[in-house]
């Protein structure tokens, strides 16, 4: 598949109204923050010593799971984990890029915010079948040289504020 045919793709779901997803970025947000919580019941109940601990990560577990299955289906291989993973690596780049940008550091937190809207892009892509994972290596290399870029797909497609 050719970069175009993905910009051609991409605009022809924006036409005909056939994507909305506007509820998918607040779903996807509430799973890279529930990723979070799991991380940290893990470290806490390691930390104190308490496996009560465990018990609530589960249930976060379970209910990040269920709702994560709502945007994308278990299929070919493990592109249910590589999602799950570009989630929480967006999650995490984010959370870096605030705690720099706190810390006075724009140009650095820019750079890990552009890293982490770009992990949120390939989900996106991922979740409207736009591509899948063989295709993005190639695209990526042949991206370089458009004014179009993957990350584009979550502005192009995705407006929170139109409810």
């Amino acid at each position: 598949m050719k970069f175009e045919d993905v910009v051609k793709r991409v605009e022809e779901m924006k036409k005909t109204g056939s994507v909305d997803l506007s509820n998918d970025e607040d779903l996807s947000i509430a799973v890279m923050n529930l990723l979070g919580i799991e991380e940290h019941l893990f470290f806490t109940g390691e930390k104190v010593g308490k496996p009560e601990y465990f018990d609530v990560l589960k249930e976060v577990r379970e209910l990040r799971t269920k709702l994560l299955r709502k945007m994308i289906d278990k299929t070919e291989g493990e592109t249910w984990c590589v999602s799950k993973h570009l989630l929480a690596a967006s999650y995490r780049l984010m959370e870096v890029g605030t705690k720099l940008l706190a810390e006075g550091k724009k140009d650095e937190a820019k750079e890990f915010f552009d890293e982490s809207y770009k992990m949120y892009s390939i989900f996106f892509a991922l979740r409207l079948k736009v591509l899948n994972i063989c295709q993005f290596k190639d695209l990526a290399k042949e991206e370089e040289d458009k004014p179009w870029k993957l990350q584009d797909i979550v502005a192009k497609l995705v407006d929170c504020c139109n409810e």
